[in-house]
């Protein structure tokens, strides 16, 4: 005998099922790809130089280091913080190098010491988070005006040049691939994009920064330790931070106090394009560097047509503010 339906089975029987095309555009990292991909389809359609093999690659080094500290940057958004002194710990990590360089020690003792002032900065951050329990946008806001005052005061408002040429290598390189000539720092990026992939989807401590993020409270009743995850992303991002700072460093062959001013906008901005959830819990790195690419695509762009540069802020700005109302009406639709 037939069992008469339900008014719940009705509904489920009527609830169209989302296709492949509802289920694409509702994946945030499709959607920005494909978007990624319309930007290049139209710059090399209108542009005659944009696809060009020196430009592409132009544009992959001049994103490399934004994309890496924006991996660090990841991380403590996912985890539910954000990390404002990112551009300053990235000035802060080159003049740190290049000093000890200028007193004699050898590039990798000096990239090293860079790299741990970067560790040591986050891990200051993550002190001040979770034991101070400041907020995280007051404490890396102080952090970001105190180490833009070290870089002045340690270089007098100086910029340290006469780097050597072992230091320089690092960011002025370009390996054979072949026909074409690869920039050291994209790879170095790709690298530590993989690395971030791995640490976040596939380890213990990766979860956890998702769980911390998504619902702190529930993760502590969970036995997970807040606190260590926070002292975690902190001080990854304050070490990612100083590896975009010192390839940056050695790109330009100078160490300006001036260096990355600004830069920890881009690099919240590329997370945030990138579909990482300003709420915490979501996203991974590949939109950070999805986001990132965009970013500095998007400049690129505007030099080739010939938009004026005093506006290109205001541009950019709007793109930002169009992603974010894109990802919140994205998240109402599922």
């Amino acid at each position: 005998m037939p069992t008469p339906k339900t008014e719940s089975d009705a509904e489920t029987t009527a609830s169209p099922q989302p296709g492949i095309g509802s289920k694409l555009l509702n994946n945030q990292l499709t959607t920005i790809v494909l978007i990624l991909f319309l930007m290049i389809f139209l710059l090399g359609l209108f542009t005659r130089t944009f696809l060009t093999a020196n430009n592409i690659f132009n544009v992959l080094r001049a994103f490399s280091w934004i994309a890496i500290a924006s991996f660090g940057q990841s991380m403590v958004i996912i985890g539910g913080g954000i990390d404002l002194s990112s551009g300053s710990t990235m000035a802060f990590a080159g003049i740190m190098t290049a000093m000890m360089l200028s007193y004699g020690l050898g590039v990798l003792v000096s990239i090293l010491i860079g790299l741990g002032f970067g560790v040591f900065i986050g891990f200051i951050n993550g002190i001040l988070v979770s034991r101070a329990k400041l907020p995280p946008f007051i404490a890396t806001l102080g952090m970001l005006s105190i180490l833009r005052g070290f870089c002045y005061g340690l270089t007098s408002g100086w910029p340290i040049r006469d780097l050597p040429r072992g230091f320089l290598f690092l960011g002025q390189t370009d390996l054979a691939f072949y026909i074409w000539k690869v920039p050291l720092p994209a790879l170095i990026m790709i690298f530590f994009a993989i690395i971030s992939y791995i640490y976040l989807s596939k380890t213990k401590v990766g979860y956890h920064i998702y769980a911390v993020g998504g619902n702190e409270y529930a993760a502590s009743l969970a036995g997970i330790d807040a606190k260590r995850v926070k002292y975690v992303i902190y001080s990854l991002s304050g070490l990612f931070a100083a590896v975009g700072g010192v390839l940056m460093t050695s790109r330009l062959g100078v160490a300006a106090p001036t260096a990355a001013q600004g830069y920890e906008l881009d690099i919240i901005a590329a997370a945030v394009i990138g579909g990482i959830s300003l709420n915490g819990g979501e996203g991974n790195v590949w939109g950070a560097l999805v986001g990132a690419a965009i970013m500095q695509i998007l400049r690129n762009a505007l030099v080739l047509v010939g938009f004026p540069a005093y506006w290109q802020s205001s541009a950019i700005g709007a793109v930002i503010i169009g992603a974010v109302m894109i990802d919140q009406y994205r998240k109402r639709r599922i």
